[in-house]
């Protein structure tokens, strides 16, 4: 994953790509968010609000 993300950065430092990393910090929030509600209590609620 760690060299992932530095690829993505060299990519978008490159190309000048910056727009990219706002997407990218947002998606991988909601994977997170998604990813530690799975086994919670909170499950539901979280899933409405998708």
């Amino acid at each position: 994953m760690v060299s992932f993300l530095l690829e993505f950065w060299q990519f978008a430092r490159a190309h000048k790509k910056y727009w990219l990393m706002p997407i990218l910090f947002c998606l991988l929030g909601v994977g997170t968010l998604l990813f530690f509600a799975q086994g919670s209590a909170v499950a539901p609620f979280i899933y409405t609000l998708f």
